[in-house]
């Protein structure tokens, strides 16, 4: 079985790559390692992955239509996994633009070519953002998600919508993910946990916004990857397309996390 996973370089794609790989499955990756935060990271993650003989990795940006056909069209691919994405809530503010491009217009490229090849199984990434300000907890699938407030959120709505319409007319199994707060080892260096333990070693002040009474639920990546592995194996379809929520279901402080 042939799984082509796009950002595998990433954080979560990492993690998720190294298991499928150590699973026996053949996997190619993509990634264009951009610079939204240290280039060296993602090298180093994918030089790993480069160890394992069933790995295949191609050095691209998801908006290069043409060039990812030609990886679909070379490549027999059972699966996909879209995980790239430009990430990050402030960094929306300075660059909307880079959302754009690939939220969205990199989103649809992957998705052309999933209907183009007749792959009957597509998974991708959305995020716990999708709910805006909600203040019910825990929070379910079911909840309105017609109110993101940042522009990062936003587009995963696009893509939770592109997706709906393109299972409905292709036939494709679309499995939407709403990932909450990923935290653990070979993680990305702008998200809480490493800013805040390098301002702690450092014996730098920690910024906290709100006063640390925003609620979070944290999820380690094993557990992240140990779902989409799930998702990947299963043979059961509910329906066209399906949104899980991926997470601990705990509410924790920001205040309760740093201490």
């Amino acid at each position: 079985m042939n799984i082509l996973i796009t950002g595998s370089s990433g954080f979560i794609g990492f993690h998720l790559t190294k298991l499928l790989l150590e699973k026996n499955y053949n996997v190619l990756g993509i990634d264009n390692h951009n610079s939204y935060y240290d280039k060296k990271l993602k090298i180093d993650r994918n030089k790993i992955l480069l160890k394992y003989k069933n790995f295949k990795f191609f050095k691209v940006n998801i908006k290069k239509k043409n060039i990812i056909k030609k990886i679909f069209k070379k490549n027999k691919i059972s699966c996909v996994v879209n995980l790239a994405a430009q990430a990050g809530v402030r960094y929306s503010l300075e660059n909307p633009q880079s959302y754009i491009d690939n939220n969205i217009l990199g989103f649809f490229n992957i998705l052309e070519s999933v209907k183009e090849n007749k792959i009957k199984k597509f998974i991708y990434a959305s995020t716990s953002s999708i709910y805006g300000l909600q203040k019910k907890f825990p929070i379910k699938e079911n909840f309105n998600t017609n109110d993101p407030i940042q522009l990062y959120a936003a587009t995963k709505k696009s893509n939770e919508v592109i997706a709906n319409s393109y299972g409905h007319l292709y036939g494709i199994n679309n499995i939407g993910l709403r990932f909450f707060t990923v935290y653990g080892p070979w993680g990305r260096p702008d998200m809480a946990l490493f800013k805040f333990t390098k301002n702690i070693i450092d014996g730098k002040k920690i910024n906290l916004f709100n006063r640390g009474k925003h609620i979070r639920d944290f999820t380690y990546v094993d557990d992240i990857v140990e779902a989409i592995l799930k998702i990947i194996r299963s043979k059961k379809k509910k329906k066209i397309s399906e949104i899980y929520n991926i997470g601990s279901k705990n509410k924790v402080t920001l205040l309760k996390y740093v201490n």
